[in-house]
This record gives structure tokens, C-alpha cells and sequence, in this order.
């Protein structure tokens, strides 16, 4: 019986080629979107989820605001992990991060590599993240000061061999290097890992003024015991609050409790935020990695199972369009005696084998699509990615369950004729009032509508980030990185470039209006005596006298930075924004109190304002603008020029010789601010280059679907076109007649698509402090567009039909 069902199931796609074609094409498309979002979506969901004890671990977030600054970072103090372990028998282990250092250079024969995979950690990173040596002990590796822990890949490539224990690392530092001692080697870090890490150096070579409260520099890990309710012991983090921060606040800030430091509108909170959440979920500042979007993967899945649906449609539509050439088997079958459960389970087996087909098609464009998708995604996916525990059980059911789907209300369909009324030529039923199959063309185009909405809206609000006035110039500014390699050299290296033609301006810091740069708070007050309503947190960055000049800022009031003025030492620069939370119309000239950079020291001293320096965006634009500040300080991570050539190369080959004279061994790397700008919204960018190909799939299945049954349409109305025609129809009245009840189908469906796209793109639009307004034309166009999409496509069919021949078509009749 079975046998028989393939035999008559191949039977028929092969007669049929052309509409057999259409289905599985279609279908083909819909499961390779499906198996390439799956597997990307399984990745996402993967993060951190390799780790044996993932569920019990949790990273402190620290949440804090003072005098209108706000700061929502991933940081902490250095003292809150080993209170926390030392005052809650809940925690079983810590664990603290370091990356403030960035990047080192690290020697290699008589050169020196940039490794930007590295940080300082304690010895109990391990107890707590649970990953094994390959060689050593990785719970005494990291106990002494210069003991460094390295992945296999590292250790292959310094030294092309894995067993490197006891072997030396150089390291370049502010005075020359530090020689590290290899005490383990572990595995390379998973892809699928909020930390990338390659080295790990002990956090005891960290040089840092331990015991501060009030500094968060520290990413700092909690290993939970079994058992714990994660959300019962965060309210002990108030505790902590209250019993350690509190008085280290009262030493700078006149304040009697925590109540009276909320009242006037401050905020001093640390919450958990689970392992395995923090890839998704998190939008704090300075990850260690870009985190991906959980919005992104809820779209995403939604797109792929509505592009799965179009084609499952198609299908549907197409089988009980075609019912009449069916009809006489069913018919026949029926009076032979079979029953209405045996026909189901033919149309089923016909479904599903056509379901199988498209499968291994599928399966075939995802593997040449996958490099494509994997630089679009930002992933490093592979085609054996399927044939995991995690979704090979998926692959298996897919065609069946795609099969069952689309080709239920078929075989119901059809194996619901009378034998009686089909032998007898009565089959209408299979095109004619069809609501169900109008209802299914509406959701085609409703969902291919949405899609071109949600692409246009997304690549205008990228469009306005492009173009908007960020208060800086990112355009020409070139950023040579590592410049703390130059040693000594660096004021010199910036005016040998200065001296170059095509270069204008120059500035050495380490600070820039790009999230991929260094941050730095500080808490301020208008007065001597610092309490909770005139202190300000913001950030305070360290420039030179010609950082405003070559970032393209602008003074509004007072001056900049001059060597005229020794002063100017201690003075600061402040933003519009920070000014208006000072409640200052005309700041220039007063004192700003801060606390002293010295340990112990718990003294504020005066810091006069020069100058306000108009509003920039030096965070993303999801972000609204905080207060900021500048100082006169050394920062000499980054060296950037302000260029104007055409011969962008040739300069850059010139700074690299100068560069190679001067830190002879040390590599030389360089990039453009407006490139670093460009990273911030590469999420956005790699959403919308996704958005446009599932538009652009959505439309080609919905158009599939619409010329198949345009097609049919126009052979079983043969006979009524050759009449009309004979009776004085124009060309222009078949296809009229053809096309409206289409066209007003996909009229309906933009009618409908509307209102969900725009609450759809409001949702995500609100991720951004600034944003565009979604414009009306938006939806005239995406509405128009795919009136002439769908017109174009029945267009083609019904002018065909409209031009046949009526006397061979009334005569074949």
C-alpha cells in the first residue's frame, strides 16, 4: 500500500512539472530560511550554556546616578566579591575580571603582536567558570604576580607546541616588559562565550589602589551554592550597599542613609544578572564582547516561520486550485470502493515527499548560502551544525511536519468530493469561492508588506544616524592604536606627522566620542562640601590642547585648553548638557569640587571651568546624551589625526615608516573614527541587510504562489475568455477581469499589514534616544510597491490568456 502511494505520489509530480516546480521551489526556499535561521538562533541561545555550573553562576551589575549622571555598566568595586563570599554563606566562590588595560603587545622572536583577547583575573576564575587544564593546575596557575594562563592556540602560536609550562611571555608595559611565567594551558574559549579571552595574567600584577567602594572597574562573578534562589539573595546586595558603600560615600558626600540619597534623586544599586543571560539580554556598558539582541531572535524565528508558512501556503492554494484535475480520480477511486481515509493519506504521502524534496534542495542552498549568511550574521556557522543533538531531531521531523501542514486542508479537500457530482463534470468548487484561499493570498502579502516596511524603516533610521549632527567630525580622522608603544616618542611622532602634507590637526588620548575608547567617571560637586543635591557623576576624559580642534567639537562659551595659561593643569572643559544639570547658565569661571586621585585622601579640591564645549554624541544613539567633562591629562592609548588627501595610502605609508623608526619591533595598526562609529550600529546594519533578503524571499514566494494560480485560473476560464473575446472584449477587459480580485486581495492585505508593522517598528524604533519618525510614505510606498509586484506578476499570465486564440480555444472546448 505504501509502495503505492510513492508510486502514484511521483506519478503525478512528474506530470505536473510546472506546478510541482512552483511548490517545491517555493518550499525549498521556506526551509532553507528556516534551517539558516535555526541555526542561528541555536547559537544565540547557546551562549555560556557549554559551562557545567552556567545556571549557578552570576555577574554583578551595578546601576548608578548622581546629580543627573547616570551609569549602567557591567562593573563593580574590587572589594564587593570577596565581602560578598566572606558575608554570605550562599556564595560559594567569586571571581573578578580586570580589562581596563585594553589591548597589549606581546613579543614574538624580535617583534611584538597586538593581542586584544586578554585580561587580568583571580585565581578562582576557574573554581567558578569550571574550565579545565590541558597542562598545569588552573587552581594555584594564577596565585603568584607574573603568572600568566594561556589557550592552546596561543601556546601553538608563540611557541608550536601545546606543553609550554614554565615558559616565558613578554609583555610591553608603560616601562619596558614584564617577563610572565606560564603556569597552565587550558582549551580555546568556545565561540559561543560573552568572553574571548586568550591570556589571562594574574590579577595581582594589576596596579590599582585596592579598597575603593566607590570605583567600579571590576567585573566581578558570583558561583552561587546549589539550591539558592538567585533573586532572594539580591536583596542582600542592599545590604552590602548600606553596610560598606554607604560609609565610603560619607566620607566625600554629606549624606545620613541610603533613603536620604534616593530622595534626592541618586541611585546606588547592584543587581544578578544570570550567566547564560547576558549575550541577550544585557544592555549594559563595557562587555566584554557586543552582545547580541533577544529582539533580534524573537524577530528573526518569526520571519523564518512566516516565510515557512508562505510556501506552505502556496502549496495549499495550488492543490485546491488544481481540485478539478483531480476530481475524476477521486471520483473513480471513491466507486471503486476506496475509502476517504486511504485518498487523505495519498494527498498526505504526495505532500510530504514533495515536502522531502524541497528538503534535500534546502539543504543544498544553505550550505552555498552559509558563507554569505555567516558574514551578513557576524557567525562562524557550519552545515554540520545540523546534525547536532539540538537540531538533527528538528531536520527529521521538518518534512513531515511542513508535509502535515500544508498538505492537511488539501487532502481534506479533495477527498471530500461525491463521486456522483464529479463524474458528472460538476467541479467548480476547486477555484470559485474559495475564502479560505483568499484569506491565505492576504496573509502572503501582508506579511511581504510588513517586511518592506520594516526594511525601509530600518535603513532610514540607519540613514539618520549616518547624517545626523553628532557635535564632532568622524569623517578623515585617522586613529593610530597602541601609541603608548612610542614610549617617549609619542609628542615627537605626532609633530614628525603633523609635518606631513595632508595632515592637519593631531591630538594624543585615549578618549573618543566612539564606545570602542576608554570611559572614565568621577563624582563632582558645586560646592566644598559635597552632598547628595550638588554632586554630579560624569564622565571625564583626558585630552591634550588640540583634541577639540581635530575632533571637529566647537567652544560655545569661554575657551579651550591653551599652553598660555599654566592653569589650565586643573581646569576643566564641560558639555551643554553637564551645564544644564549644573543649573548653570554661564559656567565659565566657576569651581567644580572633586575628590583626589590619592589613596586615603578624601579631600575635594577645586577644578575652575574654562570653556563649554557644545553637546556631542560620544555613546551610541540608543543612549541619551550624559554630562562630560574634559581635563588636561596624559592618555597616550591612541594617536589621531585630522587628514585632508586623496592619496589616503600613500600617507598612511608614510606614518607607518615614521612609526617603524620610532618603535622599531612594535606592530602598526591604524583605523577611522568613522569606521568605529559605523561598529556601534553593526547589529542594526547586519538586521537591516537581513531584512531586505527576507523581503526580497517573502515576495518571490508570495509571487510564486500568485502565478500559479493566475495560471490556472486562466486555463480553467478558457472557454469564458474566447467568448468575451468573440463578443467584442478587449485585451485590457480579460486582464481586468483576471487581475481585480488579486489586486484587491493584496489591497487588503496592505489595509492589514499597516498597523502591525508600524507597532512593530515603534517597538524597535524605541531602543533609540534619537530616532526617526515613521512617515506615511513609508506605508504608500511598501503598499504601492507591492500592488505593482502583484500586478506585474498576473499582468504576465493574464495578457498571455487575454491574446490566445478564441476560436482554437472555443473549438478545443
Amino acid at each position: 500500500m505504501i509502495k503505492n502511494y510513492f508510486k502514484v505520489a511521483f506519478r503525478n509530480l512528474w506530470k505536473n512539472k510546472g506546478y510541482s516546480a512552483i511548490n517545491i521551489f517555493g518550499l525549498a526556499i521556506g526551509l532553507a530560511t528556516c534551517l539558516l535561521i535555526t541555526l542561528y538562533v541555536t547559537n544565540e541561545l547557546s551562549y555560556d550554556k557549554y559551562l557545567s555550573d552556567a545556571n549557578r553562576i552570576y555577574r554583578i551589575n551595578s546601576d548608578l546616578r548622581f546629580g543627573g549622571g547616570d551609569l549602567h555598566m557591567t562593573q563593580t568595586s574590587d572589594m564587593m566579591g570577596p565581602l560578598l563570599k566572606k558575608d554570605y554563606p550562599q556564595v560559594e566562590e567569586y571571581a573578578r575580571i580586570y580589562t581596563n588595560e585594553g589591548s597589549k603587545l606581546i613579543k614574538k622572536g624580535n617583534e611584538f603582536i597586538n593581542e586584544p583577547h586578554i585580561a587580568y583575573a583571580d585565581s578562582t576564575f576557574f573554581t567558578v567558570f569550571g574550565l579545565p587544564a590541558v597542562e598545569g593546575d588552573t587552581k594555584t596557575a594564577l596565585n603568584e604576580p607574573n603568572t600568566i594562563v594561556v589557550t592552546t592556540s596561543t601556546a601553538k602560536k608563540y611557541f608550536g607546541v601545546v606543553n609550554v609550562l614554565g615558559k616565558n611571555i613578554e609583555i610591553k608595559n608603560d616601562s619596558g616588559t614584564t617577563a610572565y611565567k606560564i603556569t597552565a594551558v587550558i582549551n580555546d574559549i568556545p565561540q559561543n562565550s560573552h568572553f574571548n579571552f586568550e591570556f589571562l595574567l594574574s590579577m595581582k600584577n594589576v596596579k590599582y589602589q585596592w579598597g575603593q567602594f566607590t570605583s567600579h572597574n571590576f567585573l566581578t562573578y558570583l558561583l552561587l551554592k546549589p539550591g539558592t534562589d538567585y533573586k532572594a539573595f539580591e536583596k542582600h546586595l542592599d545590604e552590602y550597599t548600606a553596610k560598606y558603600v554607604l560609609p565610603s560615600v560619607q566620607q566625600f558626600i554629606k549624606v545620613s542613609s541610603m533613603e536620604e540619597l534616593k530622595k534626592a534623586g541618586n541611585k546606588l544599586q547592584y543587581s544578578l544578572m544570570p550567566l547564560t543571560d547576558i549575550h541577550l539580554h544585557s544592555d549594559y556598558a563595557f562587555e566584554i564582547t557586543p552582545s547580541g539582541n533577544i529582539q533580534y531572535v524573537y524577530i528573526f524565528s518569526a520571519v523564518a516561520l512566516f516565510i515557512l508558512l508562505l510556501a506552505c501556503i502556496n502549496f495549499m492554494n495550488l492543490s485546491t486550485a488544481r481540485s478539478a484535475n483531480r476530481a475524476k480520480e477521486v471520483g473513480i477511486r471513491k466507486v471503486l470502493g476506496t475509502e476517504r481515509k486511504t485518498l487523505i493519506a495519498q494527498f498526505l504521502v504526495e505532500s510530504t515527499l514533495t515536502a522531502i524534496i524541497a528538503l534535500i534542495i534546502a539543504i543544498a542552498v544553505a550550505y552555498f548560502v552559509l558563507p554569505l549568511f555567516n558574514t551578513i550574521a557576524a557567525k562562524s556557522l557550519s552545515i554540520n551544525d545540523l546534525l547536532s543533538v539540538r537540531i538533527l531531531p528538528f531536520l527529521v521531523l521538518l518534512p513531515f511536519v511542513v508535509g502535515l501542514l500544508a498538505g492537511s486542508y488539501p487532502a481534506l479537500f479533495l477527498s471530500g468530493f461525491k463521486p456522483i457530482v464529479v463524474l458528472k463534470g460538476n467541479v467548480n468548487t476547486g477555484f470559485k469561492k474559495s475564502n479560505l484561499r483568499n484569506v491565505l493570498v492576504v496573509f502572503q502579502f501582508a506579511t511581504s508588506i510588513m517586511l518592506i516596511i520594516c526594511t525601509i524603516v530600518v535603513y532610514k533610521q540607519l540613514d539618520y544616524i549616518q547624517n545626523k549632527k553628532l557635535g564632532f567630525n568622524k569623517d578623515q580622522v585617522l586613529i593610530i592604536n597602541d601609541a603608548y608603544a612610542l614610549d617617549k616618542n609619542v609628542q615627537a611622532f605626532k609633530n614628525d606627522v603633523l609635518a606631513m602634507q595632508g595632515v592637519g590637526s593631531g591630538t594624543i588620548s585615549s578618549f573618543l566620542p566612539v564606545s570602542s575608547s576608554s570611559r572614565n567617571d568621577n563624582t563632582y560637586s558645586k560646592e566644598a562640601v559635597m552632598d547628595t543635591k550638588n554632586s554630579i557623576d560624569m564622565q571625564t576624559w583626558r585630552i591634550d590642547y588640540d583634541y577639540i580642534k581635530t575632533m571637529g567639537m566647537e567652544i560655545v562659551q569661554g575657551r579651550n585648553f591653551s599652553k598660555d595659561f599654566g592653569a589650565d593643569s586643573s581646569a576643566l572643559l564641560i558639555t551643554e548638557t553637564t551645564a544644564k544639570l549644573l543649573g548653570y547658565d554661564n559656567p565659565v569661571g566657576k569651581m567644580l569640587y572633586a575628590p583626589s586621585n590619592k589613596q586615603n585622601d578624601n579631600n575635594l579640591y577645586p577644578r575652575e571651568i574654562i570653556g563649554v564645549v557644545k553637546d556631542f554624541h560620544f555613546e551610541s544613539l540608543r543612549q541619551k546624551m550624559g554630562p562630560l567633562c574634559m581635563s588636561l591629562r596624559n592618555s597616550n592609548g591612541l594617536a589621531s589625526f585630522k587628514i585632508s588627501t586623496a592619496n589616503t595610502k600613500n600617507l598612511v605609508a608614510q606614518i607607518e615608516a615614521k612609526w617603524k623608526t620610532m618603535a622599531p619591533g612594535m606592530p602598526f595598526s591604524y583605523r577611522f573614527l568613522s569606521d568605529s562609529f559605523d561598529d556601534m550600529y553593526r547589529s542594526e546594519q547586519r538586521a537591516g541587510s537581513v531584512a531586505i533578503v527576507f523581503a526580497i524571499l517573502a515576495i518571490v514566494i508570495a509571487c510564486l504562489g500568485l502565478f500559479g494560480l493566475v495560471t490556472y485560473m486562466a486555463e480553467q476560464r478558457t472557454k469564458e475568455i474566447g467568448i468575451r473575446k468573440v463578443l467584442g472584449a478587449t485585451v485590457g477587459n480579460v486582464v481586468t477581469m483576471l487581475s481585480k480580485d488579486f489586486l484587491i486581495l493584496v489591497g487588503i492585505a496592505a489595509i492589514l499589514a499597516f498597523p502591525v508593522a508600524w507597532w512593530a517598528m515603534h517597538q524597535w524604533l524605541r531602543d533609540f534616544a534619537y530616532r526617526i519618525d515613521i512617515s506615511v510614505w513609508v506605508f504608500v510606498f511598501a503598499g504601492i510597491a507591492a500592488l505593482l509586484i502583484a500586478l506585474l506578476t498576473v499582468s504576465f499570465q493574464a495578457i498571455k490568456a487575454a491574446l490566445s486564440n478564441p476560436v482554437k480555444s472555443l473549438r478545443t472546448e
